[in-house]
């Protein structure tokens, strides 16, 4: 008897991330172990063994070095079913030396915005991880977007993910939007050489493309005021109006700011001789429904689109909270791309944002800041749930970066995995995190590759 998917439970999530849960404790170690091969029924195909699910099990795929390129012992995608074709976008990508992997995670069937995704990846060589959880679907079918290859596709289920041999597996909480740590290390797997993480509720707009980690062309910010630590509202870049990013201190929403094409003398180290800087973590904005905070929706929501101004370069000193809902990563900093568990679930993305700002610094350079590459079509959300569980942010987030500040830091790329560690350590010591976040930091550490694949 064939498989059958599992309905939708119907419920909606009221939060940002589709895979928020009001009870993240429970650890993946819990759960019932995945059939092994020898329970599952397969019939054989040319690509492998079908599955009653109708998935196909690949064999790994071997590099050049003959290392498998699958994160999984085994690499399941969606059978390939032409249906009514789904609008396709001009594709954007070209293959080239970049290795592009865009990741989300999703408790839902493929949302608009994922088939918009999906369409601007389709027909180049970029690939899509998706990782699920325990809530949502068993299967992920993106057969209707034209010219999308099921070989793009890396949809991770909830039991691919036990199944698979990383060390962060038995220790990450389910229902929770910290199993996109699986998806990136799957990405790093299959050879990742840029991360691209968004949202089921991003979708690219005509001018996305794929970034550069040398650019040029950038503007520079000098906060008027010269106490530390010295907050920049980003968003006051690309916008006069009155909106400031989710994770902002509201003491510091009005501070002046001063532009300029001169950077700051601690980002010298990171300009080549054509005069492009290294930017290994880049953020792009959101149209429609930005990243702002509850205080911002339930006083000034609206729609609201930023205007396309020149991207904007920090440099070490300042901060600005930046989210997980588009924006893109190289190699040497994909140690910073691990999202905590155990805090507030509207403050796990900026928390990982303030550590990874500050690990840049030891690199001598800053993150970027570009005008809307995507428009966010909001999943619906309980707004004084939201501010509830922005408190601890609202409350802590001056004194987290101070925390961060204080930090003895190493210089030098190799020492990102324990700049990220010592990070976690200083903010465990001063109870912004608990101590078992520990335990899943040095998994993910002993996961994340030394090198690119």
């Amino acid at each position: 008897m064939r498989w059958q998917r599992t309905a939708n439970c119907g419920e909606q999530c009221p939060t940002p991330r589709p895979n928020e849960s009001a009870d993240c404790s429970t650890s993946a170690a819990t759960l019932a172990a995945p059939p092994t091969s020898t329970s599952v029924a397969f019939k054989h195909t040319r690509a492998g063994c079908l599955s009653r699910a109708g998935w196909i099990r690949r064999r790994p795929v071997r590099s050049d070095a003959g290392r498998p390129t699958s994160a999984w012992p085994f690499a399941f995608s969606k059978l390939y079913r032409p249906q009514d074709p789904f609008p396709r976008v001009p594709p954007v990508l070209s293959a080239g030396p970049t290795m592009l992997q865009a990741v989300i995670t999703t408790i839902q069937q493929p949302t608009d915005c994922v088939l918009r995704l999906a369409s601007a990846l389709a027909g180049t060589e970029a690939g899509l991880v998706i990782a699920g959880d325990t809530k949502g679907p068993t299967e992920f079918d993106l057969s209707t977007v034209q010219q999308f290859s099921p070989e793009q596709l890396s949809f991770l289920s909830i039991d691919d993910q036990l199944a698979s041999d990383f060390s962060l597996t038995p220790h990450l909480p389910t229902k929770h939007y910290c199993r996109k740590n699986l998806g990136y290390l799957h990405a790093m797997r299959l050879g990742a050489t840029c991360i691209y993480e968004t949202d089921d509720d991003n979708a690219p707009i005509e001018n996305w493309k794929p970034r550069e980690q040398w650019i040029n062309g950038l503007r520079f910010v000098t906060a008027a005021v010269d106490d530390q630590p010295r907050w920049v509202n980003v968003y006051k870049c690309f916008s006069d109006g009155l909106i400031w990013p989710r994770g902002l201190p509201l003491d510091r929403i009005g501070d002046a700011l001063t532009m300029g094409d001169a950077p700051e003398t601690s980002l010298s180290t990171a300009a080549d001789e054509t005069g492009k800087y290294w930017a290994p973590i880049q953020q792009g904005l959101a149209n429609g429904a930005p990243d702002v905070d509850a205080v911002w929706r339930l006083v000034l929501d609206r729609e609201f689109d930023f205007e396309d101004r020149a991207s904007v370069m920090l440099a070490p000193g300042q901060w600005c909270p930046f989210n997980t809902q588009t924006t893109w990563w190289w190699p040497a900093v994909f140690p910073l791309l691990y999202v905590p568990s155990y805090c507030s679930f509207r403050m796990c993305d900026i928390w990982k944002s303030f550590v990874a700002q500050r690990c840049l610094w030891e690199l001598g350079t800053g993150v970027v800041f570009h005008a809307p590459e995507v428009v966010q079509e909001r999943n619906p959300h309980n707004l004084m749930r939201d501010f509830e569980d922005e408190v601890p942010g609202y409350l802590r987030n001056h004194e987290l970066v101070q925390i961060l500040e204080d930090v003895s830091l190493q210089q030098g790329p190799e020492a990102v995995g324990p700049n990220l560690r010592a990070c976690y350590a200083a903010l465990i010591d001063r109870d912004i995190f608990p101590e078992k976040e520990m335990q899943l930091i040095d998994a993910w550490l002993s996961d994340v590759p030394a090198e690119p694949a």
